[in-house]
């Protein structure tokens, strides 16, 4: 394998490594698939956040249109990035804790979203936000399109 190739594919392994997840569990971490931008910073922003929480990723710079479909989360619910982790769709700045919970309770359900870009949402805080934080509350999607809330945030 050249170097180039293996660096390429070791850098995911090592942005994992240098959050707070253990070495060792690096292995049993839920693996979060998203789709962005490529261009898109908060997107970034919150697979790091995903990362430091617990949470492994792997990232399609394609656009998300396709995957928010294909999930079976509304448009109306949309944002900039999709994720699946689980079997559940994820849209938008969920925090990695909501992730989580989703995955011990396993609620029947589509996933979870977090509509539009709220300030303050993992991804969308911090000093370039002038560390602002607006009210947005992460809703659970059910099969039928509706949703409920599952979080707050105020």
């Amino acid at each position: 394998m050249q170097r180039r190739t293996l660096l390429k594919r070791a850098g995911p392994l090592l942005a994992l490594a240098s959050g707070t997840l253990p070495l060792a569990a690096l292995a049993a971490a839920p693996m979060v698939e998203i789709w962005k931008d490529p261009n898109c910073g908060c997107c970034q922003d919150w697979v790091l956040h995903l990362n430091k929480n617990g949470l492994a990723t792997r990232v399609h710079d394609e656009g998300n249109n396709a995957a928010r479909a294909r999930l079976g989360i509304p448009a109306k619910l949309g944002s900039c990035h999709t994720g699946l982790v689980g079997g559940y769709a994820i849209e938008g700045h969920v925090p990695a804790r909501e992730v989580l919970r989703l995955l011990k309770e396993k609620p029947k359900a589509v996933g979870l979203a977090v509509p539009g870009m709220p300030i303050g949402s993992p991804g969308m805080d911090g000093a370039a936000y002038g560390n602002q934080r607006d009210a947005y509350d992460v809703l659970l999607v059910l099969a039928d399109g509706s949703t409920r809330v599952y979080q707050s945030y105020r």
